[in-house]
């Protein structure tokens, strides 16, 4: 049996995701400076390479095939690193200067990373920070993908993948709730406090600090919503929807505002880490910056 052997071309997938995202085959090929004709053979020959089809034409629209989404998911993943790895060797000169790609989750610990950030900013003006938000499980899933330098964790993964820096700070569990709240009165709550009320919880607890927490009672749970940055599950508690699981100062609970935190009992934290691939080769800004947080925090 013979495997057929596909070669696909950079620039015939930066084609092809012009015309997915623009579902449209003119104003992809207007957009790629490119004839209709030109894009079109294009795309019939990547169709017959792969031996799929990835297109279903309307008479208005081009939509996706299963098989043409699997490969817009792959061919961000692709393009994202051959731009990033073009980038750095431009950027390979004595002045350091470039990118650094890190992945935060929402954490305490994101403000210790941030004073060695400035840090190293002050030092080379011409590193570039790019933040992405997300619950660790995605923020891992990039990193292992190389589509991040670092990632900032507040709930564990498999720390035998990676090498780590463990931060001085934990991120400590409680709700956040409407002031006027029966459970605002309370100093502290404990599972069998919200374990029936209409709960919003944070996916970064799901895997190990929920279960933790609640043991048995999780079958009685009743989970209106789930979210991956705060500030939306905040907005919820606002709306009435319910009250939220999730770490201290990440929402403003201050004095004027309308919402309070209240720990959880028996208390439940999370240790912050910094993690990279193992036998990771940085580019020297990401070089410099690991250099820093060893020398910060190790």
């Amino acid at each position: 049996m013979h495997e057929r052997k596909i070669i696909m071309e950079l620039r015939t997938l930066r084609y092809f995701l012009e015309i997915a995202r623009e579902e449209n085959m003119t104003r992809a090929a207007e957009r790629l400076h490119v004839s209709q004709s030109a894009l079109s053979r294009q795309v019939k020959s990547l169709e017959e390479e792969l031996g799929k089809r990835l297109f279903i034409r309307h008479s208005f629209r081009i939509e996706l095939t299963p098989e043409g989404q699997l490969l817009r998911n792959r061919a961000e993943d692709i393009l994202q690193m051959v731009d990033k790895t073009t980038e750095e060797f431009q950027t390979l000169t004595d002045d350091l200067r470039g990118d650094i790609f890190i992945g935060c989750a929402e954490s305490e610990a994101m403000k210790r990373l941030a004073d060695v950030l400035v840090q190293l900013n002050r030092q080379h003006p011409g590193i570039h920070y790019h933040l992405k938000s997300g619950n660790t499980a995605d923020i891992a899933g990039d990193l292992d993908k190389g589509l991040l330098d670092f990632a900032v964790i507040a709930n564990p993964v498999d720390l035998s993948k990676y090498n780590f820096i463990t931060l001085p700070t934990l991120d400590r569990w409680g709700a956040i709730l409407p002031k006027d709240h029966p459970l605002a009165a309370k100093t502290s709550v404990s599972a069998e406090d919200v374990a029936d009320e209409p709960l919003i919880l944070s996916i970064q607890g799901m895997s190990d600090d929920y279960p933790k927490l609640f043991g048995d009672l999780q079958e009685r749970l009743n989970v209106v919503a789930t979210f991956n940055l705060p500030y939306n599950g905040a907005v919820l508690v606002r709306a009435g929807l319910g009250i939220m699981l999730s770490f201290d100062n990440l929402i403003d609970t201050s004095e004027n505002s309308d919402l309070c935190f209240r720990p959880l009992t028996p208390r439940l934290e999370s240790e912050g880490h910094i993690i990279w691939k193992k036998y990771q080769v940085f580019h020297p800004v990401a070089q410099a910056l690991l250099d820093l947080l060893k020398e910060t925090f190790a």
